[in-house]
């Protein structure tokens, strides 16, 4: 049952970005960088898909994305929740459970074989859909199943995803240019903050870590 009133922001982004780190979920290495889709080499790595294993931690930080939402968009205004192949989908499910909704999911691209759907489960004329998903980077995956949602004459203007990178800095205007909005719970940042508060790596590590996240692409150097 979701409460009332809602969680202050800073405070959820400050317990979600603890939990990421109790779970192991994030990963810091600047002496053999992580590969981003884009290309990026990166010192840091979070792996989103390890909620669903912790079922205390999943279903506070399901229930925060569930107050976030509310709190932003309001109560009566989805018709539906799409979570995207294929980190999504599991969470698309949950909030869709909390919220009493229907619940689709977006294939990358269509299955090719059948009814060649890219689209499973049902999307009706002019439903409002909320687009669920794990992380964004810099917003290229949300808007290709933006895309496919409106192509199924559904309204997609909204996207949620849990960890939000804020480093790259077209990132929101892009999203804003094809009229969709995006809310987080919390950042690279506020995972820093934690990972400093917590001592949870050596300091030299997390100095190397911030130097990359002021600059990602100055740090490819």
């Amino acid at each position: 049952m979701l409460p009332n009133s809602y969680p202050d922001e800073k405070l959820m982004a400050k317990l979600t970005a603890k939990m990421f780190l109790d779970i192991g979920a994030v990963h810091f290495n600047p002496s053999k960088p992580f590969t981003l889709a884009s290309g990026l080499c990166s010192p840091t790595y979070i792996d989103c898909r390890k909620l669903i294993s912790y079922p205390q931690i999943r279903s506070t930080i399901m229930d925060f994305m569930a107050c976030k939402i509310l709190q932003k968009v309001g109560y009566d205004y989805f018709d539906n929740i799409a979570g995207g192949e294929t980190a999504g989908i599991p969470f698309a499910a949950l909030i869709a459970e909390r919220l009493s909704l229907p619940m689709t999911y977006i294939r990358k691209k269509p299955k090719g074989y059948g009814k060649d759907a890219q689209i499973e489960g049902e999307i009706k004329k002019n439903q409002k859909v909320l687009l669920v998903e794990d992380l964004t980077t810099d917003g290229g995956s949300k808007l290709k199943f933006v895309d496919a949602i409106r192509k199924s004459d559904g309204i997609c203007n909204h996207t949620a995803v849990i960890f939000y990178y804020d480093i790259f800095k077209d990132t929101l205007q892009r999203l804003s240019k094809n009229k969709i909005n995006l809310y987080y719970l919390c950042t690279w940042k506020d995972i820093l903050d934690a990972a400093r508060l917590g001592n949870y790596f050596e300091k030299e590590i997390l100095d190397e870590v911030e130097l990359f996240l002021n600059n990602p692409l100055d740090w490819q150097n």
